[in-house]
């Protein structure tokens, strides 16, 4: 019989963070928070491969040989959610910095310690790994595909970044006028075929522009009804489909190797009009998520991968590109993992796959997440960096700090 000691120290420990945050602390964005991180997780996991063939690795997607498969990038590409969130969180902690007498310079430097210091760590890394590669003679072709890989990650960060930086500049603005943009920009592109080539990528500012900005209107207080929920959901849903059916664009939600037109990259109508459908859902979730958060256990756990949301988003990949490069020591092609994704068998085994890809990320997150989570202070805790929200809740921080 298994020793319940362990649970029950669990199961305080999930009390104390519980009974520890604020009242007013809105537990569903962090849920939603967490949601999106590990939906984008989970979706690279299952639609990367990296294939061994000719002596070296190359990228492939299972959506390649099974186009059908368009659907699970529905459920799990879930960036258009973090920059909701994103923008929420930034304008309500802008205005509760403001009000405690701080600067917009020290909020813009707390802000982006917090979401830039990971990197640091990640680019170190894979700048020794780069070099040991070359030095141990691996083909070019592998190492340009394990460091995109590795380093894909990063623009999301930089857009958030900079939004981040403009948001006293969009606290008032309408998701309307972005909107705007990503439909011209796609008439030119896709419409008249006209313009030059750099033109789509306007839209990866503006694209994501539209649920940051619908993010600070729900930090107003203008989207508490349930109607812009459902007008949101119903609209997105809607507009996608008639894009997808009769306007031509790609099913799939997320990039797929060799094909014409990516809908991610960079974004397009049919992205930003489907993260308009999910940033919908996600209000209408909210009050189940805030009770659903009530519950310790499942409050601990998404406080957990809040405080490394940015290094468990950052290293994903590289705990799959780690896993992969380990078992190739077995000399043997492990289907799922090696193999070219053409069929439901690959997808069984990648299935199978995911726990070993989790359990490599636990390890990364515990080499490296004190990046992230800043240097300790006296007193056994960490610097004010480490808070979530870095609001009224320091007692709940505290909290979780002492059991991760």
């Amino acid at each position: 019989m298994p020793d319940p000691t362990p649970f029950r120290a669990l199961r305080r420990s999930a009390h104390r963070i519980h009974h520890a945050t604020p009242d007013s602390r809105d537990r569903a964005v962090d849920a939603l928070r967490a949601f999106a991180i590990l939906g984008v997780v989970l979706g690279h996991w299952l639609v990367t491969a990296l294939v061994a063939e000719d002596g070296g690795l190359h990228t492939a997607s299972p959506l390649q040989h099974m186009p059908w498969l368009a659907p699970i990038s529905w459920l799990l590409q879930t960036l258009a959610v973090f920059f909701l969130v994103g923008g929420q969180v930034a304008v309500r902690s802008l205005a509760s910095a403001r009000a405690r007498g701080g600067t917009y310079a020290q909020w813009l430097r707390a802000r982006l310690t917090r979401l830039l210091r990971p990197v640091a760590a990640l680019l170190c890394l894979w700048a020794v790994a780069t070099a040991v590669l070359l030095l141990t003679g691996t083909p070019p072709a592998t190492i340009h595909a394990l460091v995109q890989l590795a380093l894909s990650p990063l623009w999301f960060l930089l857009v958030l970044a900079a939004l981040t930086a403009a948001t006293p500049l969009l606290v008032r603005l309408s998701p309307l006028w972005p909107l705007a943009v990503v439909l011209h920009v796609d008439v030119l592109r896709f419409g008249l075929h006209v313009g030059p080539s750099w033109l789509g990528w306007i839209n990866v500012a503006a694209g994501w522009l539209v649920p940051y900005t619908l993010g600070a209107s729900w930090a107003r207080g203008e989207l508490d009804g349930r109607r812009s929920g459902w007008v949101l959901l119903c609209g997105g849903t809607a507009a996608t489909a008639v894009l997808v059916l009769a306007a031509g664009y790609p099913a799939s939600m997320v990039g797929v190797p060799g094909a014409r037109v990516s809908n991610l990259d960079p974004p397009t109508l049919a992205a930003v009009t489907f993260g308009l459908a999910q940033c919908g859902l996600a209000l209408l979730l909210r009050d189940r998520l805030r009770r659903a958060m009530e519950r310790p256990f499942a409050w601990a756990a998404t406080a957990v991968v809040n405080l490394s949301a940015m290094t468990i988003y950052l290293w994903h990949q590289t705990a799959l590109m780690a896993t992969t490069a380990a078992a190739l020591l077995t000399g043997r092609r492990l289907p799922g993992l090696h193999t070219l994704p053409d069929s439901l068998v690959w997808v069984a085994h990648r299935l199978a796959w995911l726990p070993f890809f989790a359990l490599t990320l636990a390890l990364c997150r515990t080499a490296f997440r004190h990046h992230e989570q800043g240097p300790r202070v006296p007193g056994g805790g960490r610097s004010r960096v480490v808070s979530v929200h870095r609001s009224a809740d320091e007692k709940a921080g505290r909290a979780v700090r002492r059991v991760v």
